[in-house]
């Protein structure tokens, strides 16, 4: 099949998700053509050879975060915004802007590449582009009418796009099944949506078979723009000094890898898949923001978490994964102190519930249904 896939570049989740479910595709010999913008199309085309850039649509968000009332002006407004990459004051183009535009960047290729399907992660110009051109479609996502921590305001807007979901042949939801769905809060109630017949939680694409691990060291990984990164080290760095607990501190900045080892803890600007992996392992407990794929990172190796969420998505699954008992949502450093005081001295009751969900979580492969139910959407 002639195979085009297109991912929101809103946060890394949904181009993390779109590269091995492309690489197991291209493998079962499908001809692919990718689209994003921003980090996600850099990071296709390092993998991919049919990359092409669209226009990208972004959230209103500074050091603090995505800003809900300036997100709102921005949907018909252009805004300034202090870029602190660029060190440089820029104006932000309305979300109208960039969705129109997206979609004619995408609409422009339709002809030449003649798709046969269209898989689209987080992308709703997509959907509406399979139904106008009747291209069946498969949506994956696992934020569909979130209301967790989201305004009321959105609301309408939220109802509008509704409707591409239903003339999608396939909805994969890249999470747990239902009670143990860590992104419950932001799918929403399916049935009442009437998607429910065409919607399957196929689990998550991350291969989460247990693995056990030990308990040597508290485990930081930090993402996010750079401002909230600096925020968010801001807050952890003098509860973790307190500690007695040896600790690593991830950035989440790729490039030259630079460390430094301050007290208690090793700072680093980055570190490899496999470092990573090591340090997820054999971490006591994980801080993080409560971003979706590394949720998964923390059930596949069944460790305990704190969650520091920076917007709205990510409160969802901290508020799920804490109902669950498999973790703490903190939001100021007095919180945080808080909680990793409480994890410390609960840490083995906080394990036994984070690896009874991975055990859960093992059960499924979602990358692999996900190939399946590609593959069988001409059907």
């Amino acid at each position: 099949m002639r195979l085009l896939l297109c991912c929101s570049e809103l946060g890394l989740g949904h181009v993390s998700r779109l590269i091995p479910l492309g690489k197991r595709l291209e493998q079962q010999g499908h001809e692919l053509f990718f689209f994003s913008g921003g980090k996600a199309y850099e990071l296709l085309q390092r993998e991919f050879k049919n990359v092409n850039r669209v226009t990208p649509i972004s959230w209103y968000e500074n050091a603090h975060g995505i800003l809900t009332s300036a997100s709102l002006l921005n949907m018909f407004l252009p805004l300034p915004f202090f870029n602190v990459e660029q060190n440089k004051f820029e104006i932000k183009n309305s979300n109208a802007y960039e969705t129109i535009h997206r979609y004619y960047d995408l609409r422009k290729n339709i002809p030449d590449i003649a798709p046969d399907a269209l898989i689209a992660d987080g992308d709703i110009n997509a959907l509406r582009l399979a139904s106008r051109w009747k291209i069946p479609a498969i949506y994956v996502e696992n934020m569909i009418r979130p209301g967790y921590g989201f305004s009321s305001l959105l609301s309408p807007g939220e109802r509008f796009i509704e409707r591409y979901y239903r003339i999608c042949k396939k909805i994969v939801i890249p999470d747990n099944p239902p009670p143990h769905t860590v992104s419950e809060y932001s799918i929403g109630d399916i049935a009442h949506m009437g998607i429910a017949d065409r919607t399957e939680y196929v689990g998550a694409f991350l291969d989460t078979k247990p693995i056990v691990g030990e308990q040597r060291h508290i485990f930081a990984p930090i993402s996010g723009p750079i401002g909230t990164r600096s925020q968010l080290l801001k807050k952890l760095q003098p509860v973790l000094e307190k500690t007695k607990s040896k600790c690593i501190i991830s950035l989440g900045m790729p490039g030259k890898k630079v460390s430094a080892t301050i007290g208690n803890y090793e700072l680093h600007t980055w570190l490899t898949s496999k470092e990573r992996a090591e340090a997820m392992r054999n971490a006591k407990f994980v801080i993080f923001s409560g971003g979706h794929a590394t949720c998964f990172e923390t059930i596949k190796y069944g460790k305990p978490s704190i969650c520091i969420p920076t917007q709205p998505e990510q409160l969802g699954n901290a508020a799920k994964l804490e109902k669950m008992k498999c973790s703490i949502v903190a939001k100021n450093q007095k919180q945080i102190q808080k909680a990793v005081t409480k994890i410390e001295t609960e840490i083995d009751s906080y394990t036994q519930n984070a690896e009874a969900l991975s055990i859960f979580s093992g059960k499924y492969n979602g990358l692999e249904r996900a190939v399946e139910i590609v593959e069988t959407i001409l059907d």
